[in-house]
């Protein structure tokens, strides 16, 4: 063995060009600071910048990589980062792009979550939200039909969809659902291998009739708990290290656990206080999961902050680094790619009734809308950067209150 085979992906070649560190570390970096837009412009700033203009790697392992990154739970966009510093840099380049593109974003949020935890009843700051909430509302309707039109790829997937939908709307444990969800969409499959299993069986008995006199069968059971816990700092590491190992598809699903762990199960936040930190996690560049930054800050300062950031992101590096060798494995499995299908239109359903919930406590009046609408508009139609958008919003808002106040 080489050198530097262990520096090597297990199950991939070497870069396409040779990469030291520092170069990883810098890139991700400034990706963290400039990454606005959502996970969808953090993989286009990728691709763009690595494969055509740098060349670290072809087009090829790129799709590869962002093919393993949705196939495991967790923010996408920094598990493909992580999965390119690792392909790159091995170990340190695992964690060096990990941190870099993560950490500029959580110090922005953190900073963002002091301001609004200092100034947050000053009338200017409420008029920013006021018009900021109605994109953000806009923005998750805008990724949920672009997810379900991809996610969605039979009439059953479609089924399984609605009676997620319902599940959800019931107010189900998101965890439970995802689990029932995967284990419906993997029935036409195991169906399939039953008959098949079926077919087998009969050939053999037939031809082993006179020797066999009985047979018998087996039986599996799934069963699953969950325990609130009063505020503590353990606890909410806890809650966010839950939701970033099972969070699967657009960081908007996040708001589906978020709202069922810290709003209804333990009154920890306000509908409105989840959606101010969605709306900050708009305005600022890198991951939406520093939402969790936010939401950390205002539950427990910065001490809050940095167990909620950690914890959330903690399982994508974890997940990353196990799933190399075990991706090929997974691909190629039917059954494990039904579970997946399951429960990501599961996710979509979450997503849905949380966009229903949170645009009740958003949309109050006319004018706020009027705003949803026309961003609607704007993101379907005209494909405008979410950046923009909100940026509008806030403006719309102060001009609300302007108009108002004199």
């Amino acid at each position: 063995m080489s050198p530097n085979a262990a520096h090597q992906l297990p199950v991939s070649p070497l870069p396409a060009r040779r990469v030291s560190l520092s170069e990883v570390a810098a890139f991700f970096l400034r990706l963290g600071v400039t990454a606005f837009g959502g996970p969808a412009a953090h993989i286009a700033m990728m691709e763009d910048d690595l494969v055509r203009r740098r060349r670290w790697l072809t087009r090829d392992k790129f799709l590869d990589l962002f093919g393993a990154s949705n196939l495991i739970p967790g923010p996408s966009s920094s598990e493909l980062a992580i999965h390119i510093g690792y392909l790159c840099a091995g170990w340190p380049g695992l964690l060096a792009a990990g941190f870099c593109f993560i950490l500029p974003a959580a110090s922005i949020v953190g900073v963002l979550a002091w301001a609004y935890v200092t100034f947050a009843r000053l009338p200017a700051v409420s008029a920013i939200l006021y018009g900021v909430k109605p994109v953000v509302i806009a923005l998750i309707l805008q990724a949920l039909y672009g997810l379900s039109r991809t996610a969605i790829k039979s009439k059953f997937l479609a089924a399984v969809a609605l009676v997620s939908l319902v599940l959800a709307a019931v107010s189900l444990r998101p965890l439970l659902l995802l689990v029932i969800a995967g284990l419906l969409a993997t029935l036409p499959e195991i169906r399939i291998r039953i008959a098949q299993t079926s077919a087998s069986a009969v050939t053999l008995l037939r031809s082993a009739a006179p020797q066999l006199k009985i047979f018998g069968g087996t039986g599996v059971g799934v069963g699953a708990v969950g325990v609130a816990t009063p505020f503590s700092f353990a606890s909410l590491f806890l809650v966010f290290l839950k939701i970033g190992a099972v969070v699967f598809g657009s960081g908007y699903v996040l708001l589906a656990f978020l709202r069922a762990d810290l709003v209804v199960h333990r009154g920890w936040l306000t509908d409105s206080q989840l959606i101010d930190a969605v709306a900050i996690g708009q305005i600022t560049p890198g991951p939406v999961f520093t939402t969790a930054t936010f939401i950390g800050y205002l539950l427990g300062g910065t001490k809050g902050a940095a167990l909620a950031t950690l914890g959330i992101f903690l399982p994508a590096f974890l997940l990353v680094a196990a799933s190399g060798p075990l991706v090929p494995h997974i691909r190629k499995s039917k059954l494990a790619g039904s579970f997946l299908d399951g429960v990501i239109v599961a996710s979509l359903a979450l997503m849905a009734v949380v966009a229903w919930q949170l645009g009740r406590a958003s949309l109050v009046d006319a004018v706020t809308i009027a705003l949803a609408l026309a961003s609607l508009v704007a993101l379907l139609r005209f494909r405008l950067n979410s950046a923009w958008l909100v940026l509008t919003g806030a403006a719309a808002g102060l001009l609300v209150h302007l108009v108002k106040a004199g």
